[in-house]
């Protein structure tokens, strides 16, 4: 039986081990931290409870497809919700729009802050419809080999692909093109932090993410998101996948151009016919790989980091929904702030998530467990957190508390910060950043690391840093595609 090395067990690496384990192949796991799931984490203090990851669900049937792999069903494991309100957005000026997958719904909700938009929502959606069904085949369901941008343009059929999803446009020029209301064009920009990037500067395409959440819809996983990582490791572990967590891998080793195993922090080999990379791959070159030749940072720019808060509070705050989003005064300048000076933005756009909505268990009766979440650039030495995180604490708080939301601080019983620093030293994060590498720029998404590398044999990569990208979705097609090229090359 041929034995595969999992460096990992964030969503990718687990749904890798779940194919090849069905593939025939011996799996181990090896994860850094003292549980699975990567950035999909967990903190539970004095009766709060946090995700720590990923708030929301889309395209539930890539789960059903993993779990049927496994000749599971995802219903045995998981319970998901579907969300009638799937965010609610405010803006400074006092504004509120209650976005839904109800297209009737979402018209009346455009219609009632911008008539003159009511009959543009229906025209937006479908082109954005037909950007996921050109791209979603050649861009995101199968592997890409990274050809640069002169062999994708010498490829007929990518250049036809490339036209047919909007590639050249920025998002914001698109969005600005469907909607005339400065607000729903700040709306519809917001989906490029769903990878990290800035609307100005990725592409178009990333039109396929709002249609993704409004015309298929969001869900919540009944008992907290947490529940999905658990959910995938217990599958695996039926399977046969050995998870060891709590133990880091130092090296991944090679012979001559071809992996044989990785080398872990006590110092054991793991021999194997080959590695599945699941760590942050700007990561895994420089520190795990420090001979293969990789350029430092592969041509690739780090997506935006965050700033995260987690608020135990004594209080129910019936103004916020499930998912609420307190937009900024200026877009262009928050991007400006955090891509081309490198600091987080002085009227940052926060997001806010109660999960207690859902799961009363969540926190204690009357309470609230608030997740806040800022967008921030990557560590660039271009802003000290060390000696600005309270600061930037009380900036976020002053912005929750100008949209109503009067947190006080002597009712906070629970309060955790995670910064761009902590992500770089939980995970491993290249730089601090959430998201592996940013779309910014217009063939950004094809200098992204492949799947299969191109310098080890027998190596492969998996995550978010990776192809397709990051979020749920795509980071568990991402251990998809890379458990389906290694089984093709072994055989």
């Amino acid at each position: 039986m041929k034995r595969v090395a999992v460096v990992g067990a964030g969503l990718g690496g687990l749904a890798a081990a779940i194919h090849l384990a069905r593939g025939g192949y011996r799996v181990v796991v090896l994860e850094k931290n003292g549980r699975v799931g990567g950035k999909m984490n967990v903190v539970a203090e004095k009766g709060y409870r946090f995700d720590t990851g990923p708030t929301l669900l889309t395209m539930p049937f890539l789960l059903q497809d993993l779990f049927a792999v496994a000749g599971r069903t995802l219903e045995e494991h998981l319970d998901l919700v579907r969300l009638d309100t799937i965010c609610r957005y405010c803006w400074p000026d006092g504004t509120r729009l209650d976005a839904s997958s109800n297209v009737e719904a979402m018209e009346a909700e455009i219609s009632r802050i911008s008539p003159r938009d009511a009959g543009r929502y229906g025209p937006f959606l479908e082109r954005a419809g037909k950007i996921y069904a050109a791209g979603s085949g050649p861009f995101l369901f199968t592997p890409f080999m990274s050809l640069g941008v002169g062999g994708m343009l010498r490829q007929a059929r990518h250049l036809r692909a490339l036209l047919a999803i909007d590639a050249f446009r920025t998002l914001d020029q698109a969005v600005s093109a469907s909607f005339s209301d400065p607000r729903l064009r700040q709306l519809f920009n917001r989906f490029a932090t769903y990878n990290g990037s800035s609307p100005f500067l990725a592409p178009a395409t990333l039109q396929i993410i709002p249609y993704v959440e409004f015309a298929m819809g969001g869900w919540y996983i009944r008992g907290g998101m947490y529940r999905l990582a658990e959910a995938l490791a217990t599958v695996a572990r039926d399977l046969g996948v050995e998870i060891r967590t709590g133990l880091p891998v130092t090296r991944i080793v090679s012979a001559g151009r071809r992996v044989s195993g990785v080398l872990d922090a006590n110092g054991e080999m793991h021999g194997a016919d080959a590695v599945i990379c699941n760590a942050d791959a700007l990561y895994a070159r420089a520190n795990l790989l420090p001979d293969a030749g990789f350029r430092p940072e592969g041509g690739a720019e780090p997506s935006m980091a965050g700033f995260v808060m987690l608020l135990g509070i004594r209080r129910r705050f019936p103004e916020l929904a499930q998912h609420t989003i307190f937009f900024s005064s200026d877009y262009r300048e928050e991007f400006d702030a955090i891509f081309r000076r490198g600091t987080p933005p002085e009227d940052p756009t926060v997001y806010l998530s109660l999960s207690c909505l859902q799961d009363e268990g969540h926190a204690p009766p009357g309470s609230s467990n608030l997740f806040v979440l800022v967008n921030a650039p990557p560590l660039s030495g271009a802003f000290d957190w060390g000696e600005q995180t309270a600061r930037y604490r009380e900036k976020v708080l002053e912005k929750i508390r100008s949209q109503g939301i009067m947190i006080r601080d002597e009712e906070i019983e629970v309060e955790k910060i995670i910064t761009p620093v902590e992500f770089a030293g939980l995970y491993n994060a290249h730089r601090g950043s959430i998201y592996g590498t940013s779309s910014n720029g217009r063939m950004a998404a094809f200098v992204r690391p492949p799947n299969r590398s191109r310098a080890l044999r027998n190596l492969y990569f998996a995550g978010g840093s990776a192809h397709p990208g990051g979020g749920i979705p795509l980071v568990l097609l991402s251990g998809k595609l890379a458990a389906g090229l290694l089984m093709e090359d072994l055989r």
